[in-house]
């Protein structure tokens, strides 16, 4: 496996390497931070490392002989391509369209200072909302309670039609399927996405309750510590905190 040229090991962190359980066969997969994918030794399954920091990759000069150019090609590709077909679905929807622009513009402010896999970050984003206009026509005004179940079904054939391999697909429908209700999952990605459409809503929906009262949810709510960070900045409430992931 290449190592990114960018990265001195002699100041790596004991997290910097760490073990995935294979979600195939259960065999302990160890990872360096700087590993995009490896092969179970087990059953020879792909296993991507969804602790990736690829924060660097859009700029750095070695990132297509760090990570290859077919993932280059992927992380700068499609998210263009799903843009274009969330707004498709979403039609005439502007305010449904700008709050997904904007959920995405923050995720990858987010990860870029949290790590994680920026395709699923961004495919998240892009379509963490999507399943809205079905859960509407069948549900009417309960749709908030089902876009959650609406939305993998349909962001499921969109991420194939773009190529993006099932592991992460199966990543970033479950982040959709959770992406209110936070039930089964809670990974990097995961906890990205959730404070981007936070730092969102609060501005929406949020912006005429107290000082105190919004101090309080932001505390309570967010996941990240770069979140944290924007939403205390944002609001101007304190000094903003530490940029450290928070569990």
């Amino acid at each position: 496996m290449v190592r990114c040229p960018g990265q001195d090991q002699r100041f790596w962190k004991p997290k910097d390497i760490f073990e995935v359980a294979c979600p195939e066969c259960g065999r302990a997969v160890e990872f360096f931070r700087d590993e995009p994918i490896l092969k179970c030794r087990g059953c020879e399954r792909t296993i991507v490392n969804s602790r990736l920091d690829m924060g660097c990759a859009e700029w750095c000069q070695h990132a297509e002989q760090c990570l290859g150019a077919d993932t280059m090609r992927n992380i700068k590709t499609v998210r263009d391509k799903l843009v274009a077909r969330m707004k498709g679905i979403f039609g005439s929807d502007e305010k449904r369209i700008d709050h997904a622009l904007r959920v995405l513009d923050y995720a990858e402010q987010i990860g870029a200072a949290e790590g994680g896999d920026p395709l699923v970050i961004r495919a998240a984003a892009i379509l963490h909302d999507i399943g809205i206009p079905e859960a509407q026509r069948r549900y009417g005004s309960a749709a908030g309670k089902y876009q959650e179940i609406e939305g993998p079904p349909i962001a499921e054939p969109i991420l194939k039609d773009n190529n993006v391999d099932p592991v992460r697909i199966q990543h970033i429908c479950a982040i959709i399927a959770n992406h209110h209700s936070a039930r089964d999952i809670d990974t990097r990605e995961f906890r990205v996405l959730w404070d981007a459409d936070w730092l969102v809503n609060l501005q929406e929906e949020f912006a005429g309750v107290s000082e105190q009262h919004r101090k309080a949810m932001i505390e309570k709510a967010f996941r990240t510590g770069k979140g944290r960070q924007l939403a205390l900045e944002l609001f101007a409430l304190n000094e903003p905190g530490a940029t450290g992931e928070q569990s």
